[in-house]
């Protein structure tokens, strides 16, 4: 593991980046504005990479991400401090760089959710393409329970993966859901023991790494463009990317390879 200064941590195995929020003494709480922007800075770092495959977000510890410091919040200081305005350029310069880096990426990205993932920790999970989620972990949009609102893209992604009626009821009550429930509503994929958390998260990012780099990539570009698109416009991208795909190399390797496969099985 690189132990480089700050919340944020780099392993790499394999073809697969992980970064550790690693301040389990204060339940890995994003708190300051460069601990968002070291975060959002290793996230681009590993979209860069041409040789990775697949990123993990995870915890160390009992927390995910606890979200921010109420201490601080209570005080008037770091994100708090200062004019509306004050604040307001302050989250647009430090908060949305994670939200905007993890949505920009090209990289599949998972979130290993090993506990709590409260506020920001929540949303910075739902940020991720992938949840995997250890049976302790619990999720709160707990915003309203302390009179704010998400300012960090939450409350834009929260609909698009468990539906607009249960994205309100978690904002609008604050309440905590477990694990089970998470599975139940969409929010995660996939539910492990604790211990087994990690395996599991980098046997999911083995499994996308097996197929061509540039193809995931592409297909995450044309799934995130969906979202946004006219059939139409859809289709054009479409068109275009296969384009370059069916003109890949990995495109010849990946057919041969399976028709290698399918020959041997014959009988």
């Amino acid at each position: 593991m690189t132990h480089d200064a700050g919340l944020v941590h780099t392993e790499r195995r394999g073809d697969t980046i992980i970064l550790w929020l690693d301040r389990p003494d204060e339940l890995n709480r994003l708190s300051t504005e460069n601990q968002f922007l070291e975060l959002a800075d290793k996230i681009r770092q590993a979209d860069r990479d041409p040789t990775a495959r697949a990123l993990i977000i995870t915890g160390k510890g009992k927390a995910f991400c606890a979200g921010g410091d109420l201490r601080k919040m209570a005080n008037r200081e770091g994100f708090s401090a200062g004019t509306p305005q004050d604040i307001r350029t302050r989250y647009k310069e430090t908060i949305h760089q994670v939200p905007l880096a993890l949505n920009d990426a090209d990289i599949p990205t998972i979130a290993a959710v090993n506990g709590a993932a409260y506020g920001a920790g929540c949303d910075l999970a739902c940020m991720c393409d992938i949840r995997i989620a250890s049976a302790n972990a619990t999720f709160c949009v707990s915003f309203a329970e302390l009179g704010i609102i998400s300012g960090d893209g939450g409350s834009w992604i929260l609909p698009r993966l468990v539906g607009r009626s249960t994205a309100m009821a978690m904002t609008f009550t604050a309440s905590p859901i477990g694990a089970d429930e998470a599975l139940r509503c969409g929010l995660v994929s996939q539910l492990t023991s604790p211990e087994q958390l990690l395996n599991s998260a980098l046997a999911l990012a083995e499994r996308i790494g097996s197929h061509p780099g540039n193809t995931i990539r592409m297909a995450k570009r044309l799934l995130r463009s969906a979202e946004r698109s006219s059939l139409p416009d859809h289709l054009d991208m479409a068109a275009a990317l296969q384009a370059i795909a069916h003109t890949s190399p990995e495109h010849i390797t990946a057919v041969n390879g399976l028709l290698q496969r399918l020959q041997n099985k014959s009988p």
